[in-house]
């Protein structure tokens, strides 16, 4: 169910004119890897929040669930991906937590 919700709130906010209006992919793979995210990096900050919080349905911030799912889908790559969430959390100490999602591609 938890998924479900946050699949609607993608397609939300690339409705709304937000982001690139490119919707970032859904699915049972896309999903399973954001959960791998949440439960091995999800104590990890991206900006000043916790992946777990970011991840979180109850947000309004779903921006580092599209571009996390796009890495995923290979929308993206690690190199992009870092300068997209770099600039949108920019606090110079996500690198941890970007390591960590880098690793639960492999």
């Amino acid at each position: 169910m938890k998924r479900i919700i946050l699949s609607t709130a993608i397609a939300l906010f690339g409705l709304s004119g937000c982001g690139d209006g490119m919707l970032a992919p859904e699915g049972a793979a896309s999903n399973a890897f954001l959960d791998k995210v949440d439960a091995n990096c999800g104590k990890l900050k991206i900006g000043n929040q916790p992946i777990n919080y970011l991840l979180d349905v109850n947000g309004d911030d779903v921006y580092f669930i599209d571009e996390t799912s796009k890495l995923y889908a290979g929308e993206v790559d690690q190199s992009t991906y870092t300068t997209d969430i770099n600039g949108f959390y920019p606090t110079d100490t996500n690198q941890p937590a970007l390591d960590c999602i880098f690793d639960q591609l492999n």
